[in-house]
């Protein structure tokens, strides 16, 4: 099958022919990534993510950084919060604004945790005039 290129080829190679590409000689396109055993510790998780909202410039990225952010087993502080909600209102995306709070009901084990971030964040929402989803459709 000559005609078939990269994964297609992969998934059409025998078993044999599969792990010969994937061994160490392959070549480095082909190999799957390895992270190292380093952690972060929470304080750097979130200078990292406040550092990045700060220099975001466009949509992509700043809804690339949520994911990325929610992505993992922590519950992001309320200062990557606020940075990513000001990013989300430099780039005019106000959809996303709502939506970091919709994120962060679903990522907090319960109902007081969202309530404290809200009262953390409540300067914040009133700055530059983020509603909840809730808020929006209570008319």
């Amino acid at each position: 099958m000559a005609f078939l290129t990269g994964a297609f080829r992969v998934a059409a190679a025998s078993s044999s022919a599969r792990a010969a590409l994937f061994s160490r000689g392959a070549p480095l396109a082909m190999q799957a990534r390895s992270y190292s055993d380093e952690t972060e510790s929470f304080e750097e998780f979130n200078e990292r993510f406040v550092k990045f909202f700060d220099g975001v410039e466009d949509q992509f990225e700043a809804q690339r950084g949520l994911n990325n952010a929610f992505a993992q087993d922590l519950v992001p502080s309320p200062e990557v919060i606020e940075s990513a909600l000001r990013a989300a209102r430099r780039v005019n995306d106000f959809s996303l604004a709502v939506r970091i709070f919709e994120g962060l009901k679903y990522k907090v084990e319960t109902d007081t945790q969202f309530k404290a971030y809200l009262e953390a964040l409540s300067s914040v929402r009133e700055e530059l005039g983020v509603p909840l989803k809730e808020e929006l459709y209570s008319s």
